[in-house]
């Protein structure tokens, strides 16, 4: 682990976070709230706080993995691709096999999955970015 970046690894999280504000925020909330099934005006269920909480650690967990899966100064070109290579074969066909027997539609899917294709990605231009 002593080959990761550590401050690399928290702008990528922080990339990732608030890529998901954005994107579910202004970008896609209404249309991720009616696909779920969730009254986009209705208090959450859990205190925000907490909610916020578990959103990063789990991006910073995503983002340290994804570093030590590089290795130390990946190359941009290589580094982007892995992003998006991670995020469509195995995030987003991951998700596409829970979706389908969980029964929820494509339109979810392809909000949830570009999500975190981009994720990836952003983890890739930070970490390869970052020397």
């Amino acid at each position: 682990m002593q080959e990761v970046h550590w401050l690399a690894v928290v702008a990528a999280a922080v990339s990732a976070f608030l890529l998901g504000g954005l994107w579910y925020g202004p970008l896609f909330k209404q249309a991720w709230c009616r696909e779920a099934g969730i009254d986009p005006d209705c208090a959450p269920k859990q205190h925000p706080a907490r909610i916020f909480a578990i959103g990063f650690v789990c991006s910073l967990a995503a983002a340290v993995a994804f570093a030590w899966f590089l290795g130390p100064q990946p190359a941009l070109g290589k580094a982007l691709h892995a992003g998006v290579m991670i995020g469509l074969a195995w995030v987003a066909t991951s998700f596409g096999i829970n979706y389908a027997f969980a029964q929820r539609s494509f339109k979810l899917w392809l909000i949830d999955a570009g999500y975190h294709v981009l994720q990836f990605t952003l983890y890739g231009l930070v970490l390869g970015l970052w020397h």
